[in-house]
């Protein structure tokens, strides 16, 4: 976007991660003196750190698929990836001289799978494009027009002719997602919707003997079935861990939006474990009242269908002994054993959060109805997404969109000078 400034205008964007940085960029491309403010000592903490075990940037799925990820806010989200798509972000990352290659599972990683160097060529980038950065300055909110930042020299004030709030969620609040902004904007009149874990793992309270003896198993073959938004059956195929109080993993991640809400409205929901995803029921119910002889249940279990270990020990935590030893519902159990999730765990455990700035809160710039002169970008906006690089598109996405959306208010300002 290009635009002409009659006079120089100074931007202030707070939080240093994937949506502030992503401002940042477009900002100073044209001109606009930038600093990025962020509580932690270093930008990009959980950008870091969410790149540890293998840094997944985006996806490389057909574009309706890919935006159909992002569930009730789909069009909304939709509206930034049309001005920053997945495409956009390889070619984004080759830029910075680092080539990126598709999995299998069609999830696209930078070549090497490490988020560290994208992130320094970035950072890099963005310094000789004149961005100050600014590290421990943690924003405590406005006094007299101005930011206020808590400093490890004490407190500092910033005046700006635009702001950009790029904060993150409530997930992982060491790394400096903490939500602490809710209380801030709420004051402004500005509407958020509460913030809420996603992609996160759920409580079963599973007994002692069970937790102690299989938290931490992989179910590696498995399928569940669960009740989605407009109450219907589903099924997914994947894996998942036991923990110590529930489950969690990539499976689990992938449902925990509709499974998180059920709750919220009922007190608890329920699952479906299909522990012999590669046979029929009729297969399970033949091999099960297939004659024994001497050997016990769960040796002929182990035998005929390979159901041992953590499989074994579910089927006997979830059903009591009359239904253990009826052949029949164990059959039944075995390929929809019903599973009550109590509890989602706490947010700060959670990859991501969702709830947020509503969109409604904002107008087609990203700018605060209630706040004039301040825009959001980010994960603090209410949208949410499951993991496989849709997070992170969405965040370069709606950082990039906020961007665009001071320079176009900014350059109505100049107009009017």
């Amino acid at each position: 976007m290009s635009v002409s400034f009659s006079s120089t205008f100074r931007v202030a964007i707070v939080g240093g991660g994937p949506a502030g940085l992503m401002a940042a960029e477009v900002l100073a491309s044209q001109g606009v003196a930038v600093d990025v403010y962020d509580a932690m000592a270093s930008s990009g903490r959980k950008f870091l750190l969410a790149g540890k075990g293998g840094m997944n940037i985006t996806h490389s799925e057909p574009y309706d698929a890919f935006v159909a990820r992002y569930g009730a806010r789909s069009g909304a989200v939709d509206a930034w990836l049309r001005g920053f798509t997945p495409q956009d972000v390889r070619d984004w990352i080759h830029g910075l001289g680092i080539d990126t290659f598709v999995g299998t599972s069609g999830r696209v990683f930078p070549l090497g799978m490490k988020a560290a160097p994208l992130l320094r060529a970035w950072l890099h980038r963005l310094r000789e494009a004149g961005v100050r950065l600014h590290t421990r300055h943690r924003w405590q909110g406005w006094r007299d027009g101005q930011l206020v930042f808590a400093t490890p020299d004490g407190e500092t004030l910033v005046a700006a002719d635009a702001t950009i709030l790029a904060l993150g969620g409530a997930s992982w609040a060491r790394l400096g997602s903490d939500g602490a902004w809710v209380p801030l904007l709420a004051a402004r009149g500005v509407e958020v919707a509460p913030l809420v874990p996603a992609n996160c793992g759920f409580d079963t309270d599973w007994s002692a003997h069970f937790s102690e003896k299989h938290a931490g198993a992989p179910l590696i073959t498995v399928a569940v079935e669960y009740e989605n938004r407009t109450g219907e059956r589903e099924r997914r195929q994947g894996q998942f861990v036991v923990t110590a109080s529930g489950i969690e993993g990539s499976l689990v991640y992938a449902l925990s939006a509709p499974l998180r809400d059920q709750i919220a409205a009922r007190g608890h929901t329920t699952i479906w474990l299909d522990l012999a995803p590669d046979h029929d029921h009729e297969r399970v119910r033949a091999e099960v009242l297939r004659p024994r002889g001497a050997r016990s249940m769960s040796s002929h279990l182990q035998s005929r269908l390979g159901i041992k270990g953590v499989k074994a020990g579910l089927l006997r935590e979830c059903l009591d002994a009359d239904g253990y030893n009826d052949p029949e519902r164990l059959a039944g159990a075995i390929k929809a054993l019903p599973l009550v999730l109590k509890r989602a765990r706490p947010i700060d455990e959670a990859i991501s959060s969702a709830g947020g700035v509503r969109f409604e809160a904002m107008d087609g710039n990203g700018m605060l109805k209630a706040a004039p002169g301040v825009f959001v970008a980010g994960e603090m906006v209410d949208w949410e997404a499951p993991t496989g690089g849709y997070l992170l598109t969405a965040c370069f996405a709606s950082g990039r969109a906020a961007g665009a959306g001071v320079l176009r208010w900014l350059s109505e300002r100049s107009a009017l000078r």
